[in-house]
């Protein structure tokens, strides 16, 4: 056991450090042979310089991790065959995570760490004091990929269209309970988890806060359970963070 998880390469020489682990939007399965689409196919015969006969690590968000050969090199596409899989694709918690949209840096940097903390769905939310109003999702889901590939993940998060506070409200379902991160104050995060049900999501605020009457809306909603994350002045994407972090700890596979 290594001190981020067991060690795969007994197992699996192919896990070994420095063979390439990439995502792809391709189904695979054992003995199958794939052209890999063009940035893959360009990033392991170019940037990795991979020769046939080298492996690489390739999961696809549906089956898991696979051990596939390079079968074939081109500087336009790259063909391997799919050998083994490595491991199925992992068991998410169902945790959602609600976020007001941030400048670009921070907002990146919020997709990624709820990538690699686990959640199950990314959720953009449009409010009155939200200063971004467009979000460009290819590049954010480029961002939460390679926050995959680095971190051993198996399984990406939902990441869905932008939606104002009134009509996620509206639709909230009603099983869901809503983790409310306000700065006017609530129960103890920790405290508050362990009586909330599952499933549930996680709801942080733009860094100007909501406004009185948004603060009211989302408070009138039953499923709603206020909370506080301490006594300290947090950034929006450090409180998504750290909101993100405890719950997996409290309720989710970190316990």
């Amino acid at each position: 056991m290594s001190e981020n998880g067991p060690d795969l390469s007994t197992t699996h020489p192919e896990t070994l450090p420095g063979t390439p682990r990439l995502y792809v939007d391709l189904a695979l399965a054992a003995n199958a042979v794939l052209t890999l689409p063009v940035p893959q196919s360009h990033y392991l015969a170019q940037v990795m310089r991979r020769q046939p006969g080298d492996m690489v690590r390739l999961f696809d968000d549906r089956s898991g991790e696979w051990a596939a050969r390079v079968l074939v090199a081109g500087r336009k596409a790259v063909e391997v065959r799919i050998e083994t899989r490595i491991s199925p694709r992992e068991t998410v918690p169902d945790l959602w995570l609600c976020f007001a949209p941030l400048k670009r840096g921070r907002i990146d940097w919020v997709v990624e760490k709820g990538c690699e903390l686990g959640v199950a769905r990314l959720v953009p939310v449009l409010t009155r004091r939200t200063v971004v109003d467009k979000l460009n999702l290819d590049r954010l889901r480029a961002h939460m990929v390679e926050a995959a590939e680095q971190c051993e993940r198996t399984a990406l998060p939902e990441l869905v269209e932008p939606v104002t506070l009134t009509a996620l409200l509206k639709a909230w379902p009603a099983e869901r309970a809503l983790i409310f991160a306000d700065e006017t104050g609530g129960a103890p995060l920790a405290e508050a988890l362990r009586a909330a049900p599952a499933p549930a999501a996680i709801l942080i605020g733009p860094e100007g806060g909501f406004d009185a009457a948004e603060r009211d809306a989302i408070r009138a909603l039953p499923q709603c359970r206020p909370v506080s994350l301490g006594p300290r002045i947090l950034r929006a994407d450090t409180a998504a963070a750290v909101a993100v972090g405890v719950w997996q700890a409290v309720m989710g596979d970190g316990r």
